[in-house]
C-alpha cells in the first residue's frame, strides 16, 4: 500500500508555477500563477512532495547563466515563502537540444561558458524532458514512488515524462497549454491551472484512500469469516 509521504507532485516551472516568460532570465519578471502558493501549501498538507522540474535550454543556448538562473530560483523561493508555502527540490535542465548552437555575447563568449557550464551535447541528455532523469533522481532522494505521483505541466513534453515515468499525467490550460505539439500524446487530466489541477489532485487522492480502507475493511471481514461477530461476543 501507497502512503502520501511517497507520493510526489512533479511541476513544471513557466506556464504552470510562474507565469510564461520567454526564456526568463530576470527575478523581477517573475509572477507567481494565481493561487500558486495555497495550491503547494495544500499539496504539502496532504502529504505530498512538491518538486519542481524545468528544462532551461536558456543556458545552453547562451541566452543567460547559471548564476542568473540561481537567483530567479531564489526569488522564486522567497515568494512561495511570502505565501507560507515551499517546494521541497528543484530541479533544473541546462542543456539546449541536440544541435542548438550558442547564442554570442558581444566579445565573442557566450554566456554559457562564463558560469563553466556543460558543454551541448550531440545528443539528447537523459535530464530534458520527456526523458525522466530528473524524476529518478527526485525518486531515489525522497523515496518517490512514480507511478502512485501526478505530473503537472503546459507541454506535451511534461505529458509525456509523466508516461515515461508512468505517473499520472495534468495538463493545465495555462501556458502553451499543450499547444506546443511535440509530442502526440494525451493528458489523463486537463485543468485550467495549477489551483484546478491541486484539488482534482487531492480529491483523486481523498477517493483512493477511501477505496483502499474499504478493499482493507473487505479483506480483514473476508479472513475472520462470517462467525467472527459471534466469537467476538463474551
Amino acid at each position: 500500500m501507497t502512503s502520501h509521504e511517497n507520493r510526489a507532485v512533479f511541476l513544471d516551472r513557466d506556464g504552470v508555477l510562474v507565469e510564461h516568460v520567454h526564456y526568463l532570465s530576470k527575478p523581477g519578471d517573475l509572477r507567481l500563477t494565481p493561487g500558486a502558493a495555497r495550491s503547494l501549501r495544500s499539496l504539502r498538507a496532504a502529504g505530498f512532495k512538491t518538486v519542481l522540474v524545468t528544462n532551461q535550454s536558456g543556458v545552453g543556448r547562451g541566452y543567460f547563466t547559471l548564476r542568473q538562473l540561481h537567483k530567479v530560483h531564489r526569488r522564486l523561493r522567497e515568494m512561495l515563502a511570502r505565501g507560507k508555502a515551499k517546494l521541497d527540490a528543484i530541479y533544473y535542465c541546462p542543456h539546449a537540444p541536440p544541435g542548438q548552437s550558442l547564442s554570442r555575447r558581444p566579445g565573442g563568449r557566450s554566456a554559457f561558458a562564463l558560469d563553466r557550464a556543460p558543454a551541448p551535447k550531440p545528443r539528447a541528455c537523459s535530464c530534458r524532458k520527456p526523458a525522466s532523469a530528473l524524476f529518478q533522481k527526485a525518486a531515489k532522494r525522497f523515496a518517490i514512488d512514480l507511478k502512485a505521483s501526478f505530473v503537472v505541466g503546459d507541454s506535451t513534453s511534461d505529458i509525456m515524462a509523466a508516461r515515461n515515468i508512468g505517473a499520472t499525467a495534468i495538463l493545465v490550460k495555462t501556458g502553451y497549454g499543450g499547444s506546443d505539439g511535440r509530442h502526440r500524446v494525451r493528458a489523463d487530466k486537463t485543468c485550467r491551472d495549477l489551483a484546478g489541477a491541486a484539488r482534482w489532485i487531492l480529491q483523486t487522492a481523498k477517493a483512493a484512500t477511501e477505496r483502499r480502507g474499504k478493499e482493507k475493511k473487505a479483506m480483514e471481514s473476508s479472513r475472520l469469516g462470517p462467525s467472527a461477530a459471534f466469537r467476538s461476543i463474551p
